[in-house]
């Protein structure tokens, strides 16, 4: 009798841990829900993948890889837009890849190129053509991505100065002039852009659940 109770309380132990087990692994998948985005050139080809969860300190943590790319470094955003259309046209009716994915994600109007929510640290590629980055983030939720229209990863063809072009020294005197605008300092596509150049890729951030 003693042995067929001590049995079933190591059965009953053994479920409790298991069902602890179950819990722990559904807890630990619910927090590494996130998005994950395949950004491809515009002909199709992969060329990089990135990945963001959300951390227990509340932040988004975002991974990137990639390979077959230019050395050096390139602008690194998110867009407004889930849509990666390489045969895109811009407002001119001039055919510019990527276009359709919209501009930096920012959903507040006021911050220009370096702070809006979707600027993302340039990514640096070695020479033999790859990149890995990882940081962390709280300028934006992963639910805030997933919106009506979606969000994209856009990787550009040049470095990004992130509109870090001051007007003046530091004892007032004028250092940078844009001929397009006419003024001191970042003008307006610098503001939006960064100088960043082309759109070369393109990834639509996807929900996952690991």
């Amino acid at each position: 009798m003693k042995k067929v109770v001590k049995t079933l309380a190591v059965a009953g132990l053994v479920s409790v841990m298991a069902a602890a087990l179950l819990a722990g692994g559904s807890a630990s998948a619910a927090r590494r829900r996130g998005l994950v985005a395949s950004i491809d050139d515009a002909s199709g080809s992969p060329i990089a993948t990135v990945r963001m969860t959300r951390t227990d300190d509340g932040k988004v943590l975002v991974k990137a890889r990639g390979s077959g790319l230019a050395a050096g470094f390139h602008g690194f955003h998110v867009h407004s837009v889930a849509l990666c259309d390489p045969a895109a046209t811009d407002s001119g009716g001039a055919t510019v890849p990527f276009f359709s994915a919209g501009g930096h994600y920012n959903p507040d109007t006021t911050k220009t190129h370096g702070a809006h929510a979707g600027d993302m640290p340039p990514l640096l590629v070695t020479a033999d053509g790859r990149t890995m980055l990882r940081f962390k983030t709280d300028r934006f939720k992963i639910s805030d991505l997933m919106d009506t229209d979606g969000s994209a990863i856009i990787l550009h063809a040049g470095p990004d100065n992130l509109a870090h072009i001051p007007a003046t020294t530091a004892t007032g005197g004028e250092r940078y002039h844009s001929h397009v605008d006419d003024i001191f300092g970042a003008d307006t596509a610098t503001k939006a852009t960064g100088d960043a150049g082309a759109r070369t890729g393109c990834g639509v951030l996807e929900r996952v659940s690991s």
